[in-house]
């Protein structure tokens, strides 16, 4: 079993390590786009490294909405392709949960994109409830 720990990324190398992860999740979006969301003040990216080699990642927010008071919303959370299934998305989840929990958020939220069932199936492993429904519109 590899050695393993989370910590935030906040340096220029940890964020160019960590895009090619976050990529695997926004297909559509280029590099400095994804670049940008450094630049969000609450916005804390966290990286699961597994014998030193970054392989999940999950993008954070402390939020307060109607419905979920104050929470820890994951915008981002991505395990690499070539390490899905070997435990660290679990790890990763247990993180943020501890990190909220530390910060007096009283839930853990995130949005699943339609037809995604393969996260909606871990989610729910984990523990997670599905809650409503996500509507938008373009603008």
């Amino acid at each position: 079993m590899p050695e393993t720990r989370v910590e935030e990324l906040t340096t220029e190398a940890e964020w160019t390590a960590a895009l090619p992860i976050l990529r695997q999740l926004w297909t559509d979006a280029d590099e400095a786009f994804v670049r940008s969301w450094a630049d969000e003040d609450d916005y804390r990216l966290f990286g699961l490294l597994a014998d030193e080699v970054l392989v999940a990642v999950a993008g954070v927010s402390i939020q307060r909405v109607l419905h979920h008071a104050r929470h820890a919303w994951i915008h981002d959370f991505v395990v690499d392709e070539t390490h899905r299934g070997e435990g660290h998305g679990a790890a990763l989840l247990d993180f943020v949960e501890s990190w909220a929990e530390d910060r007096d958020c009283e839930y853990v939220a995130l949005a699943v994109r339609g037809g995604n069932d393969d996260a909606l199936d871990f989610y729910e492993a984990e523990g997670m409830d599905r809650w409503g429904h996500v509507v938008e519109t373009g603008l």
